[in-house]
């Protein structure tokens, strides 16, 4: 069972890490939970929060070495972090182990200088500090994550949903992702690049969200979902609905399609032993050679070789 350290530095977000423990318990696999998910910090008993509470650790971090994943919550951006922990986490990086952050946890690792040289992220609101405290930081901002190598960081509040259910989907599958979505009661995966931040204003009260749409559209991805049909289900025009479509989710209704139909592609293989071209259809890509290439694009593999990954005992 994978072993996930998490490194709690005050002021820890509480949402950050309570959510992100969330997630991480609801991947099973075989009905078994995927992870072994421990709580660390320099000092192990209560850790302050930012919102004048404090969340209880464990462990110390000698724990941090027995673990597959290290992801670093808090620190709120300071500059005094203790050292033992960027000790820690610098040795952590230098022993191979996969390394993540969360919001502010970004400022952890640059300050430990595991980001020099990397592209990463962190909140929005913050991203302008990170590039100029960090020069050496390749800071991409508003992003929903960044993954560069061995090391994945994001940005706080929901985005945290997001790289946690990375994790799973790299370690377990995109089925286990998806499932453990459902058990948290989560939306399905978002891409990466999809904005943190919706620049526009929130709907009117007494406008309809699309939501009803898009759940009709994930039991038809193997149909010929157009921008017509979409629109026609939600009873409004083409043009109303690219605009509430990018509103509401940060992308085009084609790219969202695309991005839904990538994942159940990537279900079908991991579960089934279905032939491409089957695949490929039942998931709405058309033909094997356009799963191929959207997925060779996305995760740097081909079908077989992502069927053949999923299928061996060491892929989970």
């Amino acid at each position: 069972m994978p072993r996930i350290a998490f490194v709690a530095v005050p002021p820890v977000m509480l949402f950050d890490l309570a959510i992100a423990q969330m997630v991480l318990g609801a991947a099973e696999i075989g009905g078994a939970p995927g992870y072994e998910v421990l709580v660390c910090a320099a000092e192990p008993g209560p850790v302050a929060t930012v919102d004048g509470l404090s969340v209880p650790a464990a462990h110390g971090l000698d724990a941090v070495a027995g673990a597959d994943t290290v992801i670093v919550i808090g620190g709120g951006g300071l500059t005094d972090v203790d050292p033992r922990v960027l000790a820690a986490v610098r040795d952590a990086h230098a022993a191979g182990k996969r390394m993540a952050a969360i919001c502010t946890g970004t400022f952890v690792l640059a300050q430990a200088e595991v980001l020099d040289g990397r592209r990463a992220t962190t909140h929005w609101g913050l991203a302008g500090d990170l590039a100029r405290r960090f020069p050496a930081v390749r800071v991409v901002p508003d992003v929903l994550y960044v993954v560069d190598g061995p090391v994945v960081t994001s940005a706080g509040a929901a985005a945290c949903v997001e790289l946690c259910l990375h994790l799973i989907r790299e370690d377990h599958g995109a089925a286990a992702a998806a499932q453990a979505a459902r058990l948290a009661v989560v939306a399905p995966p978002r891409p990466a690049d999809q904005a943190q931040a919706v620049r526009t204003p929130l709907p009117a009260p007494r406008t309809v969200s699309l939501a009803p749409t898009r759940a009709w559209a994930l039991e038809r991805l193997d149909e010929p979902l157009t921008l017509t049909v979409l629109a026609m289900h939600a009873r409004v025009s083409t043009r109303t609905l690219a605009r509430r479509f990018q509103d509401e989710t940060g992308q085009s209704p084609l790219q969202w399609l695309l991005h839904q139909r990538l994942d159940r592609a990537c279900e079908l293989l991991e579960t089934t032993d279905l032939p491409m071209d089957q695949v490929a259809r039942r998931s709405g890509l058309g033909s094997a050679d356009s799963l191929r290439q959207h997925l060779v694009r996305r995760r740097g593999l081909t079908p077989s070789a992502y069927r053949a990954r999923a299928k061996t005992p060491s892929a989970s």
